[in-house]
């Protein structure tokens, strides 16, 4: 089962053939939903980074750290206390939308404005680099095999995206009750590769954005990569696919803003947005992340995460997470 999923999210704009910039937002703040060091916190900060650089915002973009529900608390907060703020941006990502598909944030997708998409993460299975298990294809005979003898975490809940996304390799691998999956759930792919590390989690299910630095320093080993072609920054990591198992698990990254942001606001923080992704700052800066960089914004993000919406709830349909 192939599976690509670079979803994104962005509402009401016609966007015009001859750029410009729109003036300088103040005070700008981005919301990361999760801890610090992971793909949302990156985000943010990077593309906070880059919109003082090139002048798109006025000073510096705060950044700020709001975990908890795997995006839910920021959600809910923005939806009741800031839905009109127009110097408000929130990450997210196809994890944010999963999680509404399957009724796990309190409030559905049209609350808010989703302004673009600006790369889409890889999805990785990982181990420690001290791991008996040394290839997807070991893995994926002890999940069929025996899938009660290993604890798998990654930084959603059960059926959130990391969990299909290795929900899906185990089926392809011949794992037939994926109810028998032992599944871990952490606020970032960090705090899962930490305790992996630790020898508590034997399998850690993210995206490579998320874990990148313990890659580099070769501290856990990446037995597939969930995209059709490698990952350009890591060459060397191997595609489930060329291993044999048909599964592909993207991770889209962009940014919303409150439901009652007004329209001539919205259109600004797009053409800021396309602005920044059209820059040398940030082609640069997502490839070495590890993402790919892919562009939606305006009707056609807003229209992509509604149809991704519907992908995801019948995907957890169809793997009973939901009825």
């Amino acid at each position: 089962m192939k599976i690509f999923n670079t979803t994104s999210a962005a509402l009401g704009l016609a966007m015009t053939a001859m750029v410009t910039v729109a003036a300088p937002a103040s005070a700008t703040e981005c919301i990361a939903p999760s801890n610090p060091g992971g793909g949302w916190d990156f985000t943010c900060r990077t593309i906070g980074r880059i919109l003082s650089d090139l002048d798109l915002v006025e000073g510096n973009v705060q950044i700020t750290n709001m975990p908890g529900g795997v995006g839910a608390v920021t959600y809910a907060m923005v939806a009741n206390e800031r839905p009109g703020d127009a110097e408000l941006i929130v990450a997210t990502s196809t994890v944010g939308i999963t999680q509404i598909a399957q009724g796990r944030y309190p409030a559905p997708v049209d609350a808010m404005r989703y302004l673009a998409m600006l790369g889409a993460d890889v999805g990785v299975i990982a181990v420690d680099d001290e791991s008996p298990i040394e290839s997807l294809a070991q893995l994926t005979e002890m999940m069929a095999a025996d899938p009660g003898s290993l604890v798998t975490a990654g930084s959603s809940g059960a059926g959130g995206w990391d969990h299909i996304r290795l929900l899906m390799v185990a089926r392809e691998g011949g794992l037939e009750n994926l109810g028998d999956l032992r599944w871990v759930q952490f606020d970032g792919g960090t705090d899962a590769v930490t305790q992996m590390m630790g020898g508590q989690i034997d399998v850690v299910s993210t995206d490579m954005g998320e874990i990148a630095g313990f890659v580099e320093s070769g501290d856990i080993r990446i037995l597939a990569a969930l995209s059709d072609e490698p990952i350009p920054a890591f060459p060397d990591i191997p595609t489930a696919i060329s291993q044999g198992i048909d599964v592909t698990g993207y991770n889209w990254r962009g940014l919303y803003t409150g439901g009652d942001v007004s329209d001539e606001d919205y259109a600004a923080w797009v053409e800021r947005l396309e602005t920044l992704y059209n820059s040398e700052n940030w082609q640069t800066a997502a490839v070495e992340f590890g993402l790919v960089p892919i562009w939606r914004g305006g009707d056609d993000f807003e229209a992509y995460v509604r149809e991704q919406e519907e992908v995801m709830a019948q995907i957890s349909r169809d793997i009973g997470i939901i009825e």
